[in-house]
């Protein structure tokens, strides 16, 4: 069976300034980062034509998701065959797979996606402390039954994974650390990191607590920044300014229960059931893959995302990333090479994307992985959010 995605391909990606804060308006870095995107693949805002987004513009919780998809239409004079933004999706990289879809379909030809947030201009300027009743609103949905019990944060969610993970498997501490640590080291070749001043194990072990087993550099960054990527119909891309990015595979499947405290197995999470629908769809395997690109809202979901791949065996991510060895730039698999939000800041999912994109392309200057990467995995989310993708260079 030929699956669909395989007709679509990126052909340009952008992101405007990173900060804490950066004080300039959502639209105007998400501009900054389309035109930048449009530019990237070699188009004019008049060959878009079409636009996504997720989760559209929200005001429930300051920062999150502060631009529309009208906005960025008007500013950018498109006139669109196709768009669409919605909460209720894989992943923060939900845009992109709807995208590939559309192409693929014949309903647009370039879709630009973007992912915008000002979390860090809304945390100072509007007192934001978290998004549990924000602006001081009623609290609703799952909320209603977990801030009781003062589980007001992912942190303290994901935080329960982590000590399962550790209870049933031996995992350590200075194990997870290593995520944090490998990221720091790679933020310190990239520019754009909001944090690139070296990181100890001593430092990382001496942080104050958070939610145990977290401590404060296993929690990333809230900035703000916005990040674009244009999906474009793979005919099409051939004829464009880079080389094609094939995508390759999808994953976007949850057969559980959609829930952070009530999964069946609390040492995974629906990443597992994401992974195991991308692998049905390419015959590539996980040797295949160059660079790897996960998720690390918290450190220990990169440690899920490492075995949902199958990069390593369940239960072994801890002794897979001990050291750095494995995760470094001229390791085996290298890890969240941009810094991944744990260092590099927060652009909520489609960071990862874009850098998988720089490395395929051969443009990560003093971070580039050695030896011209062709496969990247990207695993996007935490909990029940859950989204990934293997793109391909031709």
């Amino acid at each position: 069976m030929k699956y669909l995605e395989k007709e679509a391909a990126i052909t340009g990606i952008g992101v405007s300034d990173v900060g804490r804060p950066v004080n300039r308006s959502g639209l105007a870095l998400t501009v900054d980062a389309c035109l930048q995107a449009i530019a990237d693949a070699g188009l004019n805002p008049e060959d878009i034509d079409g636009l996504a987004s997720w989760p559209g513009r929200s005001d429930d919780h300051p920062g999150m998701s502060p631009v529309g998809l009208m906005e960025v239409k008007e500013s950018l004079g498109l006139k669109l065959n196709w768009f669409t933004a919605g909460g209720e999706a894989p992943s923060q990289i939900a845009s992109v797979i709807n995208a590939a879809a559309i192409v693929a379909a014949g309903y647009a030809r370039h879709v630009l996606c973007f992912r915008t947030v000002t979390e860090a201009s809304s945390q100072t300027k509007n007192r934001r402390a978290s998004v549990s009743g924000s602006g001081g609103k009623r609290v609703r949905g799952d909320l209603q039954f977990q801030v009781p019990f003062k589980a007001m944060s992912a942190s303290q969610w994901i935080a329960m994974f982590a000590q399962r993970h550790f209870h049933e498997y031996g995992t350590t501490k200075e194990q997870l650390g290593w995520v944090a640590l490998n990221a720091r080291r790679h933020a310190a070749h990239n520019p754009r990191a909001i944090f690139q001043k070296p990181l100890t194990m001593d430092d990382y072990l001496g942080a104050r607590n958070i939610s145990t087993p977290f401590g404060l550099y296993d929690c990333d960054i809230p900035c703000d920044g916005s990040t674009a990527v244009i999906v474009s119909r793979k005919e099409e891309a051939r004829d464009l300014r880079k080389p094609v990015i094939r995508i390759e595979a999808i994953g976007s499947s949850i057969h559980g229960r959609y829930s952070w405290d009530q999964y069946s197995d609390l040492t995974s999470m629906p990443a597992e059931e994401s992974a195991e629908m991308l692998w049905n769809r390419t015959d590539l395997k996980p040797a295949d893959v160059d660079v790897a690109e996960l998720y690390d809202g918290f450190s220990f979901l990169t440690l899920a995302w490492l075995e949902a791949f199958g990069f390593c065996a369940k239960g072994e991510s801890g002794p897979f990333v001990e050291g750095g060895h494995r995760i470094g730039l001229d390791g085996e698999l290298p890890l969240n090479t941009q810094g991944g939000q744990l260092s590099g800041g927060r652009l909520h999912g489609m960071g990862y994307l874009h850098e998988a994109c720089t490395q395929l392309w051969g443009e990560g200057g003093a971070r580039q992985v050695p030896g011209q990467p062709q496969v990247a995995a990207v695993g996007v989310g935490g909990g029940p959010v859950s989204g990934c993708m293997l793109i391909v260079r031709e």
